[in-house]
């Protein structure tokens, strides 16, 4: 069929919009005085780094420009420079994500303790073994992962400060880091333009807002992240060889949505097709679903696809089923005095 090669224009109209928004963003900064429009060019810098987040992706996992030398500069581009977000800590997170689909231990796309955790069994302080440390279930933690249906979307508007984090760490450390040269000019340039683009502002006031927005835009990719898989099938361990496709479809959902929003899923609609075939350009997921679909079913494996809604509700509902344990555990951890303050009766 040779849905590998055929890549479609996806790319060049996503660097077209992606140019196209950020001088709307830089031009509404430097050239309006309205408030308004600053808060508005915030929200657009936010657009603009979830499609250099969906470029990133795609470029980590297969090549989208003519030659490799041109797809690791736009995987710099998209990642490290204008976002921020150093695309070798990506593909270190990522691979990791895609071999072991849903572990408690092996995977890092389930290990937020102490904010989030999607099941209890990560109450028994298991060790992560990407991070190579122990996830504490401590007092702190207990009271935080308590009320996280209720800060699910918050946290996730400021989410991206975590990945800022993890790639500053992972550049600094002694991990060998292929091209570390390149990856550190390419974050050290996000945070000349972006602070910069931000001190352009006429007052404090408007800076943070202008942050905030463009933060809480992006914090809908964030959401997006969780909604695939959170309120899947989790496990313990890494995959055997053999059950590998299983662990995939098990701990992975798509949603459901028509093809003029494939935009704004960036191809996690279609997460099962990807988690299958990760190499597979984007525009050709929708193409393979229904073979997947029929695939699963011959096999007796699970496809499980709902709304973008559903997922949402889906995914307060694992973490609210898991909050109410943390809440009402049969061996309490040490209580903190924020946890005494909150919770005393009478």
């Amino acid at each position: 069929m040779g849905l590998f090669e055929k890549k479609g224009h996806g790319v060049l109209i996503t660097l077209c919009w992606i140019v196209v928004l950020f001088i709307l963003s830089v031009c509404g900064v430097l050239c309006s005085e309205s408030k308004w429009v600053h808060i508005a060019c915030g929200g657009l810098m936010g657009v603009v780094w979830i499609q250099s987040g969906w470029l990133g992706h795609d470029s980590g996992h297969y090549q989208v420009m003519p030659t490799r030398h041109f797809n690791r500069f736009l995987q710099v581009l998209s990642g490290n420079c204008l976002a921020g977000i150093s695309i070798a800590w990506w593909k270190w997170n990522h691979n990791s994500h895609h071999i072991a689909c849903n572990s408690l231990d092996f995977d890092p796309d389930l290990q937020h303790m102490p904010f989030f955790a999607v099941s209890s069994t990560l109450f028994s302080s298991i060790r992560s073994y990407f991070y190579d440390r122990k996830m504490n279930f401590d007092s702190f933690c207990r009271f935080l992962v308590s009320y996280q249906h209720y800060t699910f979307y918050p946290v996730m508007c400021f989410a991206r400060i975590n990945l800022f984090a993890q790639s500053i760490i992972l550049l600094s450390s002694k991990r060998k880091v292929p091209n570390r040269g390149q990856e550190i000019l390419g974050v050290l340039s996000f945070w000349i333009w972006y602070p910069l683009l931000v001190s352009c502002l006429p007052n404090w006031h408007e800076r943070v807002i202008f942050v905030l927005a463009s933060f809480s835009v992006t914090g809908i990719q964030h959401v997006q992240f969780c909604l695939n898989h959170f309120s899947s099938s989790v496990y313990l361990g890494h995959p055997k060889g053999n059950d590998w496709f299983k662990k995939q479809t098990n701990g992975t959902l798509d949603i459901t949505c028509s093809s003029w929003m494939d935009w704004f899923h960036g191809g996690l609609q279609f997460q099962i097709e990807h988690h299958l075939f990760p190499r597979l350009p984007r525009n050709q997921l929708r193409n393979i679903s229904p073979f997947v679909k029929e695939l699963c079913k011959k096999h007796n494996l699970p496809y499980m696809t709902v709304s973008f809604w559903e997922a949402n509700m889906l995914t307060i509902a694992t973490l609210r089923a898991a909050a109410l344990k943390a809440q009402d555990l049969a061996y309490p951890v040490p209580k903190n005095l924020v946890w005494e303050a909150v919770n005393t009766h009478g």
